[in-house]
């Protein structure tokens, strides 16, 4: 009887010590269950989250970068295209005016007929530049009448500026749109692309000599040639001997036509080209002319001779027999592209930085294999973008 009591008892203990294991597993199993549903759950979703972030990282996030990129261009390029415009417009405007009769006190005036914000107003020229063609061009200003949003009549030498933007003097050295000092050393009789655009070509001719020692020539230029549609204008510095400061060192010649200029300090030769008026004007008593080819580019140029003591300093070693006549110039463009080449025309691409070394005291440009042209006439180089019209063009009656 003891003996079946004791078996009861493990029997039962053995039933609770496995129920309470039964218990303890149902438990624990419920426990990891939720735990790793949590977990997983968990997981899922940072994993899913993961996933979006990762797509919004490496998919959208580039996407959204280059919209953005792309939208700011495209911001950039209008609002340079909108300058383009503006600038050609007040380019425009600024020659808009019609001449009245000059004050009593001689000063001239004139009326502006572009329309905008100077649109009918009444200009005079200060008394200090009473004329914009004034007689004694070396020691006086002339009055520049400026019709655009200016709206205002100002005194400005009539030459061409070797500092300025867009200049072109000495052994060969530009000032390019950007500001910027350059040297273009090129070769002696060689001819290179100044500008080339679609409307446009601008070749020079460089003299030169190379004394004996020297590893390069010393050039200038002696002959532009502005090409438009299919019309060349050439102005020429002529090879003197002797430099004669009562004499005219130059040629212009419009298609072969030979141009002459009366010996008058105001005097000016006018004709229209196809779509484009030409007009040439003297602005100094010998030497000194303003090309303008209406909406593309208007030049001052200047003739000079090498001086015996410039001769001198630089050891140019030049000879007796020549004055070496070159033209310093300074050229206006109107309507020049963004892809816009040639030696000084590339300096006015948009954003455009130059290739020459900075902080040096003769930065000089290469490029001579680019931009060399066959002769002062022929519109191809490597890097010419000017395509010379087949047709003649009339203008519109």
């Amino acid at each position: 009887m003891e003996h079946r009591k004791s078996f009861v008892l493990v029997a039962l203990f053995a039933l609770l010590l496995l129920t309470e294991i039964v218990i303890a597993e149902s438990n624990g199993d419920k426990g990891n269950n939720g735990n790793n549903g949590k977990g997983n759950d968990g997981q899922v979703e940072k994993g899913k989250g993961g996933d979006d972030a990762k797509g919004k990282g490496n998919g959208n996030g580039p996407k959204d970068k280059d919209k953005k990129e792309k939208e700011k261009k495209d911001k950039d390029k209008k609002e340079k295209k909108d300058k383009e415009k503006k600038d050609k417009e007040q380019s425009e405007a600024a020659a808009k005016y019609r001449m009245l009769s000059p004050l009593p006190t001689g000063q001239e005036q004139a009326m502006c007929q572009g329309q905008g914000a100077c649109y009918y107003k009444t200009l005079v020229c200060p008394g200090e530049c009473p004329n914009r063609k004034p007689t004694k061009n070396k020691s006086t200003k002339g009055c520049f009448i400026d019709c655009t949003s200016k709206c205002e009549a100002t005194c400005k030498w009539r030459k061409p500026n070797c500092n300025g933007y867009g200049s072109l003097c000495y052994d060969p050295r530009f000032v390019g749109g950007d500001g910027r000092m350059f040297y273009f050393h090129g070769s002696k009789g060689g001819n290179f692309a100044i500008v080339s655009d679609n409307n446009l070509q601008i070749n020079a001719h460089f003299i030169g000599t190379r004394p004996a020692g020297r590893t390069r020539d010393f050039t200038w230029v002696q002959a532009l040639n502005v090409m438009f549609e299919n019309h060349n204008l050439v102005i020429t510095a002529n090879r003197v001997s002797q430099w004669e400061e009562n004499s005219d060192a130059f040629t212009i010649r419009h298609n072969d036509k030979l141009i002459t200029l009366p010996e008058d300090e105001q005097s000016e030769w006018r004709e229209t080209s196809g779509q484009r008026e030409i007009v040439i004007e003297r602005t100094d008593e010998r030497n000194s002319v303003r090309v303008l080819v209406s909406g593309l580019v208007r030049i001052d140029i200047k003739v000079r001779p090498i001086g015996k003591e410039e001769n001198r300093v630089h050891n140019y070693q030049l000879p007796q027999d020549d004055a070496f006549a070159h033209l310093e110039t300074q050229f206006k463009f109107f309507d020049l592209s963004e892809l816009v080449e040639g030696v000084l025309g590339k300096t006015y691409r948009p954003g455009y930085v130059s290739s020459a070394k900075s902080g040096v005291p003769m930065p000089v440009m290469g490029g001579e294999d680019k931009y060399q042209t066959l002769s002062l006439f022929s519109p191809s180089c490597r890097l010419c973008r000017f395509k010379p019209q087949e047709e003649p063009l009339f203008a519109d009656i």
